[in-house]
């Protein structure tokens, strides 16, 4: 359970947030969602993609090559040709819950000989059959020393 108290305006008023943390079988379903992402990212699903993502223009996607916001934009970049990527040995996986329907998931993984990429989304699990979908995402690469 986290407990956070802001003062949001002059009067000082107090606002609780009453949220329990990494529900078993919430970070389940968001496990799954996110490796059926992972999956078809790889295989260039583009189906599969899309259907990851929220279909609205408030959607955000940060890339190596560019941003792009709303589905539409989204879904346009991922039929442009791109650079062939594959990512390689996961290095670290965060995947957080908080409640029932909201989550992150972070990784970090190898990326070429001397590149660490970086890879954030944040899943809200909608009403009425919709279910979870990325409401913004974002991939980085960083380039690191080799190592003698």
């Amino acid at each position: 359970m986290y407990l956070r108290s802001d003062c949001t305006n002059s009067n000082a008023s107090l606002l609780l947030i009453l949220v329990e943390l990494n529900i078993p079988e919430v970070v389940a379903e968001v496990s799954e969602r996110f490796e059926r992402y992972e999956a078809a990212l790889a295989a260039n699903n583009i189906d599969i993609m899309d259907d990851s993502f929220w279909n609205n223009n408030a959607t955000v996607r940060y890339s190596f090559e560019d941003r792009q916001y709303g589905f539409d934009a989204i879904h346009a970049h991922r039929l442009k040709p791109a650079p062939f990527r594959v990512k390689g040995e996961r290095k670290r996986l965060e995947l957080s819950t908080f409640g029932k329907d909201l989550a992150t998931v972070n990784i970090d993984f190898v990326f070429g000989a001397n590149q660490i990429g970086r890879q954030s989304q944040t899943w809200v699990r909608f009403p009425d059959g919709l279910g979870w979908k990325v409401v913004a995402a974002h991939a980085s690469v960083e380039t690191v020393p080799k190592m003698e």
